[in-house]
């Protein structure tokens, strides 16, 4: 299975090629073209998990229920396209056994059949982080495509880093996270439109994006029309 990225910038998608006896999973809705010989099928479960449980929990993390799985129906090579419901970028992530990475709601796209995909809860700081409570969890071996608001950023952090909220995309289990203020008091925080940030420490990956969705939602409902 080879992923290929075919656009980048702005509206970033992915181009999958599958051999016989591949198969790949993808966020439900992603899928904008594919050969004639793939076939196409819709699920709740991926490998490992519990089925319409996971289902619920992934709906929990922000992520959609379904799943999609794509496999060849005969000899040859098949293509199928992705891409995110927001503009921004795509990323991949070669996911090595033994690594084990967090998504935020909304940043799974698609992973190759060697992954396991499942839901950790993450308290309360999930809820103050502007996050869901549940993170989609992701281990195994394989090829892992994320997706971004705006561009992405790969970040190796030995120490501490600081991330607005809203602005992390996914990030290597060996990281640790606390939920703070932005400011050096809470009105400092709300005088400069920070808020809260996600204080992260060890050592290991993180992928964060340069715009919030949900920055850019509150932006633009406010300039929509009341209704009727």
């Amino acid at each position: 299975m080879d992923f290929q990225l075919s656009t980048s910038g702005s509206f970033g998608s992915v181009l999958v090629t599958l051999e016989p006896g591949d198969q790949l999973i993808s966020e439900a809705g992603a899928m904008f073209r594919a050969s004639s010989n793939i076939d196409i099928d819709v699920t709740t479960r991926s490998r490992g998990s519990e089925g319409l449980l996971s289902g619920i929990r992934r709906m929990m993390s922000d992520e959609s229920f379904f799943l999609s799985t794509y496999e060849i129906t005969d000899g040859g090579l098949g293509e199928v396209a992705l891409a995110p419901t927001l503009p921004g970028e795509v990323g991949l992530i070669d996911v090595q056994g033994g690594v084990r990475y967090f998504c935020t709601g909304g940043s799974y796209l698609a992973s190759s059949s060697g992954l396991a995909l499942d839901t950790q809860f993450q308290g309360f700081r999930g809820m103050f982080s502007g996050e869901s409570l549940f993170f989609l969890t992701v281990d195994g071996s394989g090829i892992l495509a994320i997706s971004a608001f705006g561009s992405i950023q790969e970040i190796e952090i030995d120490g501490a880093l600081t991330v607005d909220t809203g602005h992390v995309v996914a990030f290597e289990e060996s990281l640790d996270f606390t939920v703070g203020r932005a400011g050096g008091s809470w009105v400092q925080s709300f005088l400069s439109s920070e808020g809260l940030v996600m204080n992260f420490t060890g050592r290991g990956k993180i992928y964060v994006q340069s715009h919030n969705p949900s920055e850019f939602g509150q932006t633009l409902g406010g300039m929509m029309p009341p209704r009727g």
